[in-house]
Order: structure tokens, then sequence, then C-alpha cells
């Protein structure tokens, strides 16, 4: 019997067109560049939260095969929405860039790719028990912020020593810096890359839409730009 495909749980606006999503991908690239780093040398995540699939057909068509969603409901409609289209035959790499939730391991691990937000022993466990050498980062709170997710740096080198005694492929570190004006992710971003070289991880999965420049000044390799390349998003997703 075939299997329902997953519906989306949130309204979903819809993306500009292709040629408008390719546009702006130029611009980020141009950004990137000018911060002194190769475009070529960085991984561009497209976040197509709040957006329906259309959005990772638009990034696919334009290159960009790196594909980020928060929220687990999404990336399974999205995944099951692009593999049936011609679009889906390129290949898209799905990152979770969500909290975990244990209970949803199991739903995401054959879509999943890379899990860039581990950062406790017990998702680190539920990912390996369902996907074997999965390839993973460790989300590092350096903000204080409340409410944030993410490991203290203190216990960083912990635990990326026990996900790679459960077989995970640590890839490297990700970090959000706090709101406002860019400048103020300095520091998060600095405080990240410097633990990540402590550690001999070469991936920092560092800025958004917002603080990119910031970030490959300090050492990102990844960028998760969304509204830089389908715009804003509806006021709740924000």
């Amino acid at each position: 019997m075939t299997q329902p495909r997953p519906r989306a749980t949130r309204e979903e606006l819809a993306p500009p067109a292709p040629q408008v999503v390719a546009e702006h991908l130029e611009a980020v690239r141009r950004r990137i560049e000018t911060s002194g780093r190769d475009p070529a040398q960085v991984t561009i995540v497209a976040v197509t939260k709040g957006f329906s699939h259309a959005a990772v057909a638009a990034a696919l068509a334009a290159g960009v095969t790196d594909i980020g969603e928060n929220y687990a409901d999404e990336l399974l409609h999205k995944a099951a929405a692009t593999s049936a289209t011609p679009e889906g035959a390129i290949g898209a790499r799905w990152h979770y860039l969500g909290v975990i939730q244990r209970r949803r391991v199991k739903d995401l691990a054959p879509v999943v790719d890379c899990w860039q937000t581990v950062s406790r022993v017990a998702e680190a466990e539920a990912i390996a028990g369902r996907a074997g050498a999965a390839e993973v980062m460790v989300e590092v709170e350096t903000t204080g912020l409340p409410g944030r997710n993410g490991c203290p740096p203190s216990a960083t080198p912990e635990l990326v020593g026990v996900l790679r005694d459960l077989g995970l492929e640590v890839r490297g570190l990700m970090a959000m810096g706090p709101p406002g004006l860019p400048e103020l992710s300095r520091e998060a971003f600095r405080t990240t890359a410097c633990l990540a070289t402590d550690l001999g991880l070469s991936e920092l999965s560092m800025g958004m839409s917002g603080d990119l420049e910031v970030a490959l000044e300090e050492g990102a390799t990844i960028v998760r730009v969304g509204r830089a390349l389908f715009g804003e998003r509806a006021r709740r997703e924000s």
C-alpha cells in the first residue's frame, strides 16, 4: 500500500520565481567574495523554513543542493514532495537545524544528511541508534541568552568525544549569534571557531542572512541563508 505523503503543518508562503532566487544567490556569493572568501569554498545551506516545497525546487535549480529545515514535519513534507519532481533527481542534501526531539529521530533518520544541532548525549544516542555513522555537528551556545539551544563551550569537548565513541561522524560545530546588529555576533563566532580549532574540527556552520559577513571573517565554512534567498517570512516565523 502506498504511504501517504507527509503534510506540512504550518501555513507556507510561495517563494519568489526561480530566476529571482538565482539572482539572490548570486548576490549572496558576492557578499561572500567581498568578505574575502572564495564562494567555492563556502557551503550555502538554503533555509526553506516557512516557504512551500517550491523553494526547494528553486534552490536546486539555482545550484544549491544543501537544504536546511527547522521543523520535522516541514522537512519530511518537502523531502517527499521534492523527490517526486524533476528537480528532485538532482538530489537535495537535507540539514536538520531545529531542536532535536528524540521521538522524531526515527522519522527523520532516513532523510536527514546532516544533523547540525546536536547538543546532548541523549540526542546523539537516538541518532546513532537509528542512523549509524550519521553526519552531525555540535551546536555550541556561546551567547548566554536564556532559552537558547546548545552545548556550553566547557562541555563541548566531552560531548564531541561521546559522539565519536558512538560512531557518529562529527563534522564540526554550529553556532548562532545573538539578535541585533551583526557585529554583536563576532564574539560568539570567534569563541566557536577557537573551540573547533582546539578540537581539530574543520567545519563551522555560522552566520545567517543578517550576519554572514561577520561569520565568514571569523572562519565560517557553512552559512545558513533563508531571507537573503527567499525574502521575508510571515511574522510568526521570524
